[in-house]
């Protein structure tokens, strides 16, 4: 309760189920509006309810609203709310006619900007012959006291061309491009609450050497480069010094991990910003739909928290 009431201290509206209210109430907690009358008042809807609610929310809600409101996000594991979207990755897709967005989970974002920076060239051209990751989950938030694992957990590969969802997610990312990937992913979940970490091996059907790959990730300023090798002090880092704690960055890329094999392989280790990334793509997306000739010009305010090391 004390951080709906620091929210609502802060300007924040508190907007609740019909039915919540009175409970809501009970506790000295006013909510300013029930729920589909917050929904109809609303420009945008960024929606970050538990995977599968979006869904029904938007066929409970907004697609009664869609010619009303400039737009919906849906985030994470809501495969099917709309057009998938990572910034800096498809924006030149995003067109008036998608109201409705799906901004993609961490871990894809990191994919997504691992493939963009070693393996997509001019033109959007695919140089990828194939990419293989391995997502080493932390358990659960420093903010959560469930869902703790008190050993390494590996995944499933339910999907039978490319093994788990991130995979898939960054696989139909690409897509919306024209870019067909072979890439395949598998998951692990560790018993840690700092950060995500993904191996990375990238096969290109053009010649790179380590200290070009190391450049490229230089140059890309959505990518931080680290030559820390634990997670904990890139996560103390954040804290410290990202928006309001957190890094903003999609990746970063651990530089002393970078390896090249027959001139044409890359490999390495990289953390992941979660929640970070995928804020700033949510952040975006709804200036673009608030603002669709200045977007751009808009979240420029947003460039210095994109830390170029950690």
């Amino acid at each position: 309760m004390e951080v709906i009431k620091g929210l609502i201290k802060r300007g924040a509206n508190l907007a609740v189920n019909d039915e919540k209210i009175t409970g809501f109430q009970e506790l000295g907690i006013e909510p300013i509006y029930g729920e589909e009358e917050a929904i109809s008042r609303a420009s945008v809807i960024i929606d970050c309810t538990p995977k599968g609610i979006g869904m029904i929310n938007k066929e409970k809600y907004y697609n009664k609203y869609k010619n009303k409101i400039k737009g919906f996000l849906a985030q994470g594991s809501e495969f099917g709310f709309g057009k998938m979207y990572a910034v800096g990755i498809n924006d030149d897709v995003i067109t008036p006619k998608d109201k409705f967005i799906h901004i993609v989970s961490c871990n894809t974002h990191n994919i997504a900007v691992l493939i963009k920076t070693l393996a997509i060239g001019n033109k959007n051209k695919n140089n990828l012959k194939e990419g293989r990751f391995l997502c080493i989950r932390r358990a659960n938030d420093i903010s959560q006291v469930k869902s703790f694992v008190p050993s390494p957990e590996v995944g499933s590969h339910k999907d039978p061309k490319m093994g788990t969802h991130h995979a898939v997610d960054v696989y139909h990312l690409y897509k919306t491009m024209g870019i067909d990937l072979n890439v395949f992913s598998s998951a692990l979940k560790i018993n840690t609450q700092y950060m995500h970490c993904i191996w990375y091996d990238l096969k290109l059907d053009n010649k790179i050497t380590k200290e070009e790959a190391i450049q490229k990730f230089i140059d890309n300023p959505r990518c931080a480069i680290t030559y820390k090798n634990s997670a904990n002090l890139v996560f103390s880092f954040g804290r410290e010094h990202g928006h309001y704690g957190r890094l903003l960055d999609q990746t970063v890329a651990v530089v002393p991990t970078i390896h090249v094999l027959n001139d044409n392989e890359v490999i390495g280790f990289c953390f992941t910003p979660q929640d970070g990334n995928s804020i700033l793509s949510s952040v975006t997306a709804a200036e673009r739909f608030l603002y669709p000739d200045e977007w751009e010009e808009k979240v420029k305010c947003l460039g210095p928290f994109l830390l170029q090391e950690v």
